[in-house]
């Protein structure tokens, strides 16, 4: 009994041991609250973006416009933020006696782009950067940001400088979150430094809002580091974040109709809230930028000036540039496709909302591609071989893409249908019949024409000629042209040459096939044809190639709708993972690295696939293509850009989308068409267009179907293939 009540006391003087010992801990480790510091004091914008975010973790902040005031103010130990407000112009006036006196007092400091720190070496010039990112260099953000963790930081101006021991560096890299191939084989840049407590950056780390830096998460860290050593308070809860361009819907977010009937809207008023119609009053603007088309990009069109009614063109979009104040470069190019597209989006708008001041600039874009240089020169005249076909741009009119043919006619015929006219039917069918007679016997036709061989070959020679191109991104929607001319004209040889390129094509899958920035977007492509082959012959082998290739895309269909990219065998891509730190941003590229990264494209692939499952849904009445059609319906009104500050983004979509973080981020080393791009074709319209399609449960194919284009067939096909 002894024994047992001994072995009772000493377990409660065990017990009450270690509640002293986690009592006094608390004390001394915990609740010390001499040691943690709720008043930060502040010289720069009061509205900025750290301010706006540490007044909303409860911080007090006492704001100074002069420096030597703020340092007599501040108590013993306190908290100063230096921040540039004259970034990247000026940097922050700071002499060797703000140092000593913030020594003196123990003052811990968070300092950026000075002109001067105590024993480090800064170049007098500033470093413009375009495609560097922050690389984080350094340990100790743990867990949170491991080494090599990418943080962007767009337009980045840099000091450089000699600082030692960088937390983190500026750095061209390839890769999505994290620098693949490491950093020892770039220059860096110290970006940021930490000495005696106090933290030094070269350039401007708290515009984080609204110069559009990101992945968000990685910044909340780099943040609640520099915070949290400064104040001793440990506890951040990001409550107030600021955004000042977000996504229009959260991710669990229901979607009714009129949502997707107001992202419709928002997405054509987006045409008229970028300026893209050029007027004639800017029209040399335009000239300046676009140039010679080799780099068509310039600063935003000035919000001052008006737009055109059309009659001079779209202009294509954003350029994935974005300046240090967010702001977006724009692309001043004119394309045949744009026209096309943006008028066939437009014209649904006005069908399905009623508004009849989208028809006008509807039918002057279409206009526009018959009557400009598009169609001109050669390509107007019925003894060209280059008769009937669409040049690619304003400024390379003789270059010729069977894709870009295709998206610019099926916007034509939208267009017409929508607006209940046939006024461009004769243009049209010379446009299919011009691209088809320069279609080989196998019923491919290649990626590329150009005008000087086509004049100089005669078009009898592509079109009997044997050539096998498996790569659906630049043949299979002149493909489904081929079947829908066939379907009003009964023209056998379109049929024929048609399901023979489509069968090799099949046959070829998915080894073989040629993939330019995803095998994603190939599959996203084809679909089309298969769609409409079942709607002119309904077999069960085309019903069998239609599923392969809707079950391959929508095994990364994830939850919320999202389709996610997928590369393909790297032997067939032309444009595959970034190989190497040095190719980051020198041509067309994916945005992901590696299969599985959680990244959705709108402009190759979930766009393509919209407009595509919609055609597959209603011609086969399948429940899986219903049901998958409308989650990426709701996925693509839930990530519209939605902004008050950046009128020219608002109602946009970019090319990519994290639909893990539900954040626009993406690997941007696309050139020109990277993670922010927009384009008011192939991502903007196809997507209004399709929702318009989908919330009247209609199909393209249903909408065109009382065309009679029929009436322009047999003397258009005697002058283009027996006249001449």
């Amino acid at each position: 009994m002894k024994t047992f009540l001994l072995s009772i006391f000493r377990f409660f003087i065990l017990k009450l041991s270690f509640f002293i010992f986690i009592m006094v801990a608390l004390v001394v480790f915990g609740c010390d609250d001499s040691q943690k510091i709720s008043t930060i004091h502040l010289i720069g914008d009061k509205e900025g973006d750290l301010a706006t975010w540490l007044e909303g973790e409860g911080f007090e902040l006492q704001v100074y416009g002069n420096l030597s005031l703020a340092l007599d103010d501040i108590e013993e130990g306190g908290v100063l933020l230096v921040l540039s407000e004259e970034y990247p112009y000026q940097r922050v006036p700071l002499a060797s006696s703000f140092f000593e006196r913030a020594q003196a007092k123990g003052i811990r400091l968070y300092v950026e782009y000075p002109e001067f720190i105590p024993g480090v070496m800064m170049e007098d010039e500033s470093l413009q950067t375009r495609l560097e990112r922050g690389v984080i260099s350094s340990d100790v953000f743990g867990l949170e940001m491991p080494p090599m963790s990418i943080l962007g930081i767009n337009d980045c101006h840099v000091i450089p400088s000699d600082a030692e021991k960088p937390l983190l560096v500026l750095a061209k890299v390839a890769g999505l979150d994290k620098a693949e191939y490491g950093i020892d084989d770039v220059e860096t840049y110290p970006l940021l430094v930490e000495e005696n407590g106090s933290f030094y950056s070269f350039t401007r780390l708290s515009g984080f809002a609204q110069g559009r830096y990101g992945p968000e998460d990685h910044w909340k860290a780099l943040w609640a580091h520099i915070i949290r050593n400064l104040t001793g308070i440990g506890d951040l809860h990001f409550k107030t974040w600021p955004r000042h361009l977000a996504p229009n819907l959260g991710k669990d977010e229901k979607v009714d109709p009129e949502d997707k009937k107001e992202s419709i809207r928002n997405g054509l008023d987006w045409f008229y809230k970028g300026r893209f119609f050029i007027h004639p009053d800017w029209e040399d603007l335009w000239l300046e930028y676009q140039g010679d088309g080799g780099n068509p990009v310039g600063p935003p069109v000035p919000r001052d000036l008006s737009n055109g009614d059309g009659s001079l063109g779209l202009l294509e979009g954003h350029s994935s540039n974005i300046y240090h104040d967010g702001s977006q470069q724009y692309r001043y190019w004119i394309r045949a496709d744009v026209q096309g597209e943006a008028a066939y989006a437009l014209s649904a708008g006005a069908n399905l909302l009623g508004e009849s001041s989208y028809e006008e600039p509807a039918r002057k874009l279409v206009d526009y591609i018959f009557d400009s240089n598009l169609r001109g020169g050669p390509r107007n005249d019925p003894k060209s071989a280059s008769y009937g076909l669409i040049g690619w741009s304003y400024t390379h009119p003789g270059v010729y893409y069977g894709d870009d043919n295709a998206r610019a006619v099926l916007g034509v015929l939208g267009a017409a249908a929508h607006l209940k006219t046939n006024e461009w039917d004769k243009e049209a069918i010379e446009a299919i019949l011009g691209n088809f007679r320069t279609t080989g016997t196998m019923g491919f036709r290649d990626r590329r024409l150009e005008n000087k061989d086509v004049e100089q070959n005669g078009w009898r020679h592509y079109f009997e000629r044997e050539v096998i191109n498996p790569a659906p991104h630049f043949e299979s929607w002149m493909w489904a042209l081929y079947l829908w001319l066939y379907d009003k004209t009964g023209h056998q040889p379109l049929l024929e040459r048609t399901k023979l390129a489509i069968k090799q094509t099949m046959e070829m899958y998915p080894d073989e096939w040629l993939w330019t920035n995803g095998i994603q977007q190939e599959r996203a492509r084809m679909i089309l044809p298969l769609a409409w082959l079942v709607q002119v012959e309904d077999t069960p082998e085309h019903r069998e190639w239609l599923d392969r290739i809707v079950s391959a895309l929508l095994e990364n269909q994830m939850e919320s709708g999202a389709i996610r990219e997928e590369l393909g065998g790297a032997e067939k891509g032309r444009y595959g993972r970034t190989k190497s730190n040095a190719e980051y941003g020198l041509h067309e590229a994916p945005l992901i690295f590696e299969n599985g990264d959680p990244i959705a494209d709108m402009l190759y692939t979930s766009n393509f696939a919209f407009f595509s499952l919609n055609e597959a849904a209603h011609a086969t009445g399948d429940e899986r293509y219903l049901d998958a059609l409308s989650r990426l319906s709701d996925f693509l009104t839930r990530i519209q850009v939605k902004s008050d500050r950046f009128e020219d983004l608002d109602g946009a979509w970019f090319r990519a989308f994290d639909f893990d973080r539900w954040e626009f981020w993406a690997s941007n080393a696309d050139v020109g068409w990277g993670a922010w791009g927009t384009l008011t074709g192939w991502t903007q319209s196809w997507i209004v267009a399709t929702q318009v399609l989908v919330l009247q449960e209609k199909s393209y194919w249903d909408l065109t179907k009382e065309s009679d284009i029929n009436r322009h067939f047999e003397n258009t096909f005697k002058l283009m293939f027996e006249k001449f």
